[in-house]
C-alpha cells in the first residue's frame, strides 16, 4: 500500500515558512513600537480639548450669574414706574398712564392697596411683584390716623419738611453735579454724560433707566433733581436714506434691527411716520416714543 505523506516539506516551504515567521513578528514589534510611542500631537490636542473645555464651562457659568442677575427685581418705588419697567413688568399702557397721571397731579400712592385700586393690575400680578415694592421710610411708618380715610383724600399730597430741591438741566448736568445723585458715583456720572453726546441731548427722563449699572434708586432720585429743561441738538436720523452701517450707530439700533429697517424699506418703500416703522422685526417698540423724537422722515 503506498503511502502519502502529507507533512513532508521542501527546502523551498522551509524557506518561505521562515521569511512568513520573520515579516509576522516584524510586524508584531513595529505594532508594539507605534502603539507605545508618545504623541506630541495627541497630547497638545488633548490639553488644547481640556483648555477649551474650560474655558466654555468658565463662559457657561457666567452667562448662568448674568441671566440671573438680569432677571433679578430690586426693590422701587411703584410711584417711579417708568413706561419700559411697566412694560418689563407686565403692565398695560392704560395701567401706566394711570400712575403717570396721579403722579403729575404731585400725588402719589402710598401702600399695595392703592396702587392696585388706582392701576386695576390683577391679584396675581399684585403677588408676583408687590412683594419689591419699597416706599419712602417717613411714608411707611407714617401712622395712618394722620390721614384721612375718605376717597376724596385718599391720594395724598405730601410735602415733605426739607431743604427745598433746585431742580437742574439733565441736559446741561456736569460730572460734579451727577456724583451728587443717591447711588451715582464718578463711573456711572462719566456714563450718563457719554450717552447724552450719543443723541445730542436726552429727549426723555426714561432714557437714564436704559442706561446699565443704574439701579431705581438712583433712577428716583434722578428724577428728583434733575428735568428736561432743554433738548439741545438732537442728533436727528434720516430713517429713510441711512445704510445699514449708519443706523446701527443709533445707540437703540443693533446691526439686526437696522438690517430689517433697511429691508423692509427697500420692499415696502420710505417710511412716512413712526407708525410704519412698528411692521419692523424686531423694533423695539418699548422705546417707540423716545426714538421718535431722534427721527427725521
Amino acid at each position: 500500500m503506498k503511502k502519502f505523506n502529507f507533512l513532508k516539506f521542501s527546502k523551498g516551504h522551509y524557506f518561505g515558512i521562515a521569511v512568513l515567521l520573520i515579516l509576522i513578528g516584524i510586524m508584531q514589534i513595529f505594532i508594539f513600537w507605534y502603539k507605545s510611542k508618545p504623541s506630541s500631537t495627541t497630547i497638545a490636542l488633548s490639553q488644547d480639548e481640556k483648555n477649551w473645555l474650560a474655558s466654555q464651562n468658565e463662559i457657561d457659568s457666567l452667562k448662568e450669574v448674568n441671566q440671573e442677575s438680569s432677571n433679578k427685581i430690586y426693590p422701587f418705588n411703584p410711584n417711579f414706574i417708568t413706561d419700559y419697567k411697566g412694560y418689563k413688568l407686565g403692565m398695560t399702557i392704560a395701567q401706566i398712564d394711570k400712575l403717570h397721571n396721579l403722579r403729575k397731579q404731585n400725588k402719589y400712592v402710598n401702600s399695595n392697596a392703592e396702587f392696585q385700586k388706582l392701576t386695576g393690575v390683577s391679584d396675581v400680578w399684585m403677588k408676583q411683584y408687590a412683594q419689591y415694592f419699597k416706599f419712602p421710610d417717613w411714608v411707611t411708618n407714617m401712622s395712618l390716623n394722620k390721614y384721612p380715610s375718605n376717597s376724596e383724600n385718599k391720594y395724598q399730597k405730601f410735602e415733605k419738611k426739607e431743604t427745598k430741591i433746585v431742580v437742574q438741566d439733565i441736559n446741561t448736568a456736569n460730572q460734579v453735579e451727577l456724583e451728587k445723585v443717591y447711588m451715582i458715583g464718578e463711573k456711572l456720572a462719566v456714563k450718563i454724560i457719554a450717552e447724552r453726546e450719543k443723541f445730542g441731548g436726552f429727549a426723555n427722563m426714561e432714557q437714564l433707566s436704559f442706561i446699565w449699572g443704574i439701579s431705581p434708586e438712583a433712577i428716583e432720585d434722578l428724577n428728583k433733581k434733575f428735568q428736561i429743561k432743554s433738548v439741545g441738538n438732537l442728533k436727528k436720523i434720516k430713517i429713510n436714506e441711512l445704510s445699514i452701517k449708519e443706523l446701527q450707530q443709533f445707540p437703540y439700533f443693533n446691526y439686526t434691527i437696522a438690517k430689517n429697517i433697511v429691508t423692509y424699506r427697500s420692499m415696502n418703500g420710505e417710511f412716512k411716520n413712526i407708525e410704519d416703522l412698528t411692521k419692523v422685526k424686531q423694533f423695539p417698540i418699548e422705546k417707540l416714543k423716545i426714538i421718535a423724537v431722534y427721527l427725521e422722515f
